[in-house]
């Protein structure tokens, strides 16, 4: 079904969209997105914030301003927010991310969800941080077959597969949320490969999956590998047929409409939204920023201010016959299943 084309990808989209609506509803919750750093420790062979690229200005946005992003998703009823940041697994950065979460919580009087997007730290880290308030983490694994992880990595010991899967055991057993996902067309990545991912993110028992069409930067070293990469819009299609599998056989987990999307299509988000997604992260990290925290070419609202996202996004999700629910947090639906002790719904 990953490859579905005409008829039976109809089919397969109008049966995820039907998932959707009876298992998670219409709904759209916001996770405002802050983009909290762009130094980073790893070298991934794909991501344009990699340690090895000299060509970015590297920052860290202050308590300050974090704190006023926090304050901008409350006021807005963003009810949620994502603090996503190159990998650093330090003791200064542990300390620097618990007192961002004592600040965020006393300024907002405890009312914001809190995702962490941190990368791989330590169990201690990982648990001091819940202590502090966050309630869930995104950690995507990019792929679960350890060879291609291979091939889109380092070989060093500081690019381990086995290391960000003891990770995401270490979030499950601290009582977070548990994010993961992957990028789909990636070099060298097949069909097997992604139905793989979707069986890994059964496994795991994911509460949320963000999944996106990998898109290449020019100061990468994967980006020799460009003209090997299937045609955009076939790797689009291939990331909207992985959204509604995955409804299918995941249904009431968080599954993210990413902004990736629409760095291949103007309308991605709205299409990912109706392909079964539930998830959208306006970004709300300040605009002087957001140029240099470039993951990869294209990334749209760069230069976008919060308030323009937030009207655009409304707009955006109405068109995809959605409606965004504003002061709810909307925690994982899956997660909450669990922790009531009710039988899963997946397949």
């Amino acid at each position: 079904m990953l490859q579905a084309k005409g008829q039976q990808q109809a089919a397969l989209r109008a049966a995820a969209a039907k998932a959707k609506k009876e298992h998670v509803g219409n709904k759209v919750y916001l996770r405002g997105l802050v983009e909290y750093s762009n130094r980073c420790a790893k070298n991934c062979l794909y991501c344009g914030i990699r340690r090895d690229n000299l060509a970015v200005r590297r920052y860290t946005m202050s308590d300050e301003e974090v704190v006023a992003a926090a304050r901008y998703a409350h006021e807005a009823r963003y009810a949620s927010i994502v603090i996503q940041g190159g990998e650093i697994a330090t003791a200064t950065r542990a300390k620097e991310i618990a007192r961002l979460l004592d600040k965020i919580n006393a300024a907002t009087g405890g009312s914001l969800g809190i995702t962490l997007s941190l990368g791989e730290q330590s169990r201690r880290t990982l648990d001091e941080w819940k202590r502090a308030g966050a309630r869930r983490y995104l950690l995507r694994v990019e792929t679960s077959s350890p060879a291609l992880y291979a091939k889109i990595h380092p070989g060093d010991a500081l690019h381990d597969f086995g290391a960000r899967v003891r990770t995401l055991g270490y979030l499950r057993e601290l009582g977070y949320q548990v994010g993961t996902g992957c990028m789909i067309g990636l070099p060298f990545q097949t069909i097997d490969d992604l139905a793989a991912d979707i069986l890994f993110f059964q496994e795991i028992d994911a509460d949320m999956v963000g999944m996106g069409p990998y898109v290449e930067h020019d100061r990468t070293p994967l980006y020799r590998h460009r003209e090997s990469l299937r045609p955009a819009a076939e790797r689009l299609e291939l990331t909207l047929n992985m959204i509604a599998v995955l409804r299918l056989m995941m249904k009431d987990i968080n599954i993210v409409a990413a902004t990736a999307m629409q760095a291949l299509d103007k309308e991605g988000r709205e299409k990912a939204l109706r392909a079964g997604a539930n998830i959208v992260m306006p970004n709300i990290t300040p605009v002087k920023y957001r140029g240099e925290y470039l993951l990869y070419r294209d990334k749209p609202c760069v230069k976008e201010e919060a308030d323009r996202c937030r009207s655009c996004l409304d707009a955006r999700v109405r068109m995809a016959g959605d409606e965004i629910v504003y002061g709810e947090w909307g925690d994982s639906r899956h997660f909450a299943r669990k922790m009531a002790g009710a039988p899963a719904l997946n397949m």
